[in-house]
């Protein structure tokens, strides 16, 4: 098949199979901005737009993408040269597959080229809605206290009378300052990473920092500016060359920067838009009053059982989620965790029935089509255990119930932060602690209780023996059994004994 490259003047000739906008692109203006342009908003927030403007709606909520960080200039090249469009492939379990190209980005700015232009783009009556995905630790919050992090030689840089701003935080600010001197109304500030009450969290860093420069600022912020909460999930494992050649092969697009996802998609929104919002019931999203429900059941059901599979998964040789999900002990120690710990500490979920929501976690793990890497899930989890597990252990303890496959899990991180597999291979451990995790994980042969004596992200947990006392017994079994001796007594008793 010949391959066309992806830009606005080649959509026409793209094969019949793919996709198209069936819009006017040249006629949409940017009504946000959003922060950390990767494979996760192209896959879904991105994707929700470009459903409301195929269906003639929302023309003045099209995307400014910015990137802050040095890595962001990849996504700057790659959008630039194709006009902000890109690939969306579906992967279906049974092989197939579905190509769409998404028109919704209009634009791309990379704040270290022209930092001015961000904030003059974010500072326009046009935008309504600045969005984020920049990771858990992007908000700069201690993992156990959830304090703003002022410290930070970069936020300490960015509030420095008079600096050009670098960060997230400090041109986000500035652009409020000029909205606010210039008689604009605020825009919305939207956070959509996986974190509990991720607009709460948006607002008290957003406004700590505030505060760092000009207390009377912070205060306006607190006031008038909104902050919504938001649940979002879709599987989308990172691009590989493999994903780019098999665009080009099966579609004929060239397509420098596709992305790939499962079939599954939600979104629960907050309805919470002083200055307006697309109609994005319009596309399938849950907007509603309350997300908390929805938002506890996401973080603490797909989200900690990703981290139950990835590190016993990865010591027992996988490196596909789909092929630690295949294993039915595996399988039979992710249902367990979620029936038995993680379900009692949750609400009742408006039109969700939690039982066949399980069972469907189950099922998207296990598509063999996706080919999420157990290295992705593994990554960063000093800031994704203290948020996404550890909530369920403190209930559970204060509630006395059992915590047993929690600890385990914890204790499957402190084998795999070791950094050597079971067979003696070395573990790329990604993380931003790595090098003091790691330190710490290979004395706990000798003290067992090493790992979880970190009090800057497991407080007091060890001085609990409820939990204190399976967190050993498990590591102990992962040091002398293995990992999947360990997992398979953990489906078939919920605890290592």
């Amino acid at each position: 098949m010949a391959v066309t490259a992806l830009t606005q003047w080649t959509l026409a000739s793209l094969p019949r199979e793919v996709g198209v906008p069936g819009y006017d692109r040249s006629v949409l203006t940017a009504g946000i901005v959003h922060f950390g342009v990767g494979g996760f908003h192209r896959a879904h927030q991105a994707m929700y737009l470009d459903r409301l403007m195929n269906a003639g709606l929302a023309h003045d909520w099209a995307i400014c993408g910015v990137g802050v960080l040095p890595g962001d200039a990849r996504m700057r090249d790659a959008l630039t040269a194709q006009d902000g469009l890109y690939t969306l492939v579906v992967k279906h379990p049974d092989g197939s597959r579905q190509a769409r190209v998404i028109g919704s980005i209009i634009d791309y700015l990379f704040a270290p080229d022209d930092p001015e232009a961000v904030i003059e783009k974010m500072a326009g009556p046009a935008v309504r809605v600045v969005s984020l995905t920049v990771t858990e630790g992007g908000y700069n919050i201690h993992p156990v206290t959830g304090e703003f992090d002022a410290g930070n030689p970069g936020i300490r840089a960015d509030a420095t009378p008079g600096a050009v701003p670098a960060t997230v935080f400090g041109l986000v600010t500035e652009a409020l300052r000029r909205r606010r001197d210039r008689g604009i109304p605020p825009f919305t500030i939207m956070s959509c990473d996986n974190i509990q009450g991720n607009g709460d969290v948006a607002r008290r860093t957003f406004t700590a920092f505030a505060r760092l420069r000009a207390p009377a600022l912070a205060d306006w912020m607190e006031d008038e500016v909104a902050f919504p909460n938001s649940m979002v999930d879709r599987i989308t494992p990172v691009t590989t060359d493999e994903d780019r050649e098999s665009v080009a092969r099966i579609f004929g697009v060239g397509d420098a920067w596709p992305v790939v996802c499962e079939p599954f998609t939600q979104w629960a929104l907050e309805d919470r838009f002083p200055a307006g919002r697309p109609p994005l019931e319009e596309a399938g999203v849950q907007v509603v009053a309350d997300v908390e429900p929805y938002e506890l059941m996401k973080l603490r059901l797909l989200n900690a059982s990703h981290q139950a599979l990835c590190y016993f998964g990865h010591l027992m040789g996988h490196r596909y989620v789909h092929e630690a999900a295949g294993e039915p002990a595996i399988a039979t120690f992710l249902l367990g965790y979620m029936d038995a710990e993680a379900t009692p500490t949750l609400r009742p979920v408006p039109g969700v029935d939690l039982d066949a929501y399980k069972r469907t976690l189950v099922e998207r793990f296990s598509n063999p089509e996706v080919r999420d890497t157990i290295a992705r899930l593994c990554a960063e989890s000093s800031d994704r255990i203290p948020k996404w597990l550890l909530p369920v252990v403190r209930e559970r303890l204060a509630a006395g119930g059992e915590v047993g496959r929690a600890a385990a899990v914890v204790a499957s991180w402190a084998r795999y932060a070791e950094g050597v597999d079971e067979r003696g291979e070395p573990i790329t451990v990604v993380d931003r602690l790595a090098g003091r995790l790691t330190a710490i994980a290979r004395t706990q042969r000798e003290r067992p209780t090493a790992f979880i004596e970190n009090r800057e992200l497991f407080g007091d947990l060890a001085d609990d023996k409820r939990f204190a006392e399976p967190y050993l017994r498990a590591l102990a079994s992962l040091h002398t059994r293995g990992a999947r001796a360990t997992v398979e007594e953990l489906a078939e008793r919920g605890e290592v004994r």
